[in-house]
């Protein structure tokens, strides 16, 4: 007879593999880098890497730009845990799977999420390079990484989404403000991917109030909330969406931008992480 783990038992499972590696060390924030974006992970002090191979229940990360480790020391001051490589549903993995790090994070402490993207742009007056604070995401397709039976230790059975957390964008704007780097607003939508949107699909995201569009961080954002983390989210517009510009889009221009924000969004995001 195979009998199934909760949830709680993963977790518990999960947090004891890295206690082993980490000690005692609390995390005050979970810092979830998008494509291209990990090399924050790289300036941690003191700081302990784990490998994903080694957490149980952990998945693997395939996608281009994603090393798979999570990090653990200090970066601005703050202890953090930072996901060097996130999990995506079109690597067929369950948005239950997707949200595990997440979880796993609270439990070893993290009260924060710190969350980064790489992003199309839909709104036509931004451009590729821009960054862009996430006021609201939509999400519109079936699921969520709260399906099945809740685990009241972690959060409430229906929890409210307001889901960015108000301090923590007048702290993003602060930072911005201060370093004198010009930042976009906006809301952010959620397609799975992993092939990019249509032209349809863009201008129906605009239809809906859509600024941005990517294939991650909703359902992380969205088990964060559940189990009380506060969350700030920035999005680099790396490309703009299907149908702007008379081009192709290519995994290649996503990294492109990527690497060429690599200053401005790291300053951003270590100047946000300081005032948490």
């Amino acid at each position: 007879m195979v009998i199934s783990m909760s949830i709680m038992e993963k977790l518990n499972e999960s947090t004891a593999a890295i206690r082993v590696k980490i000690g005692s060390f609390e995390p005050e924030a979970l810092l979830i880098l998008g494509s291209g974006l990990g090399y924050l992970g790289d300036e941690c002090a003191d700081a302990v890497e784990v490998e994903y191979a080694d957490i149980p229940y952990f998945r693997r990360s395939t996608a281009p730009g994603h090393e798979g480790k999570l990090i653990f020391g200090m970066l601005a001051g703050r202890r953090v845990c930072v996901m060097q490589g996130r999990f995506h549903c079109y690597e067929g993995y369950s948005l239950q799977d997707v949200a595990y790090p997440v979880r796993t994070a609270r439990m070893l402490g993290a009260k924060t999420l710190l969350v980064t993207n790489a992003a199309g742009g839909v709104n036509t007056g931004f451009k590729a390079g821009d960054m862009m604070l996430i006021t609201d995401h939509i999400k519109m397709f079936a699921g969520s990484p709260l399906e099945g039976a809740n685990e009241i230790e972690l959060g409430p059975r229906f929890p409210d989404m307001t889901a960015y957390t108000a301090s923590l964008q007048e702290k993003a704007r602060a930072a911005a403000s201060e370093l004198r780097l010009p930042i976009r607003e906006g809301v952010y939508m959620y397609f799975p991917g992993p092939q990019y949107e249509t032209p349809a699909e863009i201008r129906a995201a605009r239809a809906f109030g859509a600024d941005a569009v990517g294939m991650s961080t909703v359902p992380e954002v969205i088990a964060a909330r559940h189990c009380g983390m506060d969350v700030v989210g920035f999005s680099l517009i790396t490309n703009m969406a299907a149908g702007i510009l008379n081009q192709p889009l290519s995994e290649s221009e996503v990294l492109f931008a990527a690497n060429a924000a690599r200053p401005q969004f790291s300053a951003l995001a270590l100047a946000t992480l300081q005032k948490l």
